[in-house]
């Protein structure tokens, strides 16, 4: 064989076993970061169970409540609560929050059909499968900024541990850089309703004042996250 294309022959087996031992170590972190007792925070990182929706059936608001509800309890933390639970187009979005702080811990999504191509944004990673009927850790900010409850939460993002317990950027600072991100893309959109994360906020926004989609803003360096996996806003419910 010449000498080139062994090489290249080479190079491409070991780019194919980079990319296997790259897969099962993420499998295997997520897998690992569940619920280990009252000193564990990673209950973001856990799978409650497999869908329990019929293929090919529409996932309903009631069905959502009690996966969602489901899931809290698999949790095993009483401080946890469910502050709302918003239906769109192609998922449930739901918030936890700690009793005892007011604070947002952690976000989940219910999928209720898998998402068209390319809509969750360039570069985005998904923990699991995208299946109907089956409770996952929210994208984004959720996994990439909360500084408590993300299974990635030690620092692999440059956030983790490092960061201050108070967020450098306040409430509103981040209200304000939220707004001027909508000036700039989408027209007559205001922020609306905001959550408090640890390591960064969540806004909802209306377009002509009604509800359109949701955005979050990192607390420590003003990075601006667009939520683009919803779809179109249907209705909420609140628990608190």
């Amino acid at each position: 064989m010449p000498r080139l294309a062994f090489l290249l022959v080479a190079l491409g087996l070991g780019s194919l076993l980079l990319g296997l031992v790259y897969t099962t170590y993420n499998a295997s972190s997520i897998a690992n970061s569940n619920w280990q007792g009252p000193s564990q925070q990673a209950t973001m990182g856990q799978w409650y169970q497999e869908s329990q929706i019929q293929s090919g059936t529409y996932v309903t608001l009631e069905q959502a409540k009690t996966i969602a509800q489901q899931y809290l309890t698999s949790t095993q933390n009483s401080n946890l609560a469910i502050k709302e639970i918003m239906e769109f187009q192609y998922n449930f979005y739901v918030i936890y929050y700690e009793r005892d702080t007011g604070r947002g811990a952690f976000e989940m999504i219910i999928w209720k059909q898998n998402p068209p191509y390319g809509m969750m944004g360039g570069g985005m990673m998904m923990s699991g499968s995208i299946a109907p009927g089956v409770i996952v850790p929210e994208p984004g900010p959720n996994m990439m900024w909360n500084t408590k409850y993300s299974p990635m939460r030690n620092g692999m993002w440059g956030y983790g541990n490092h960061a201050s317990p108070t967020m450098t950027i306040s409430s509103d600072r981040a209200q304000q850089v939220a707004q001027a991100y909508l000036d700039a893309n989408f027209k007559n959109a205001k922020t609306e309703m905001s959550t408090e994360f640890y390591g960064y906020y969540t806004f909802d926004f209306t377009v002509d004042g009604k509800i359109a989609g949701m955005l979050s803003v990192n607390g420590y360096t003003g990075q601006v996250w667009y939520h683009s996996w919803h779809g179109a806003f249907i209705q909420e419910i609140e628990f608190q």
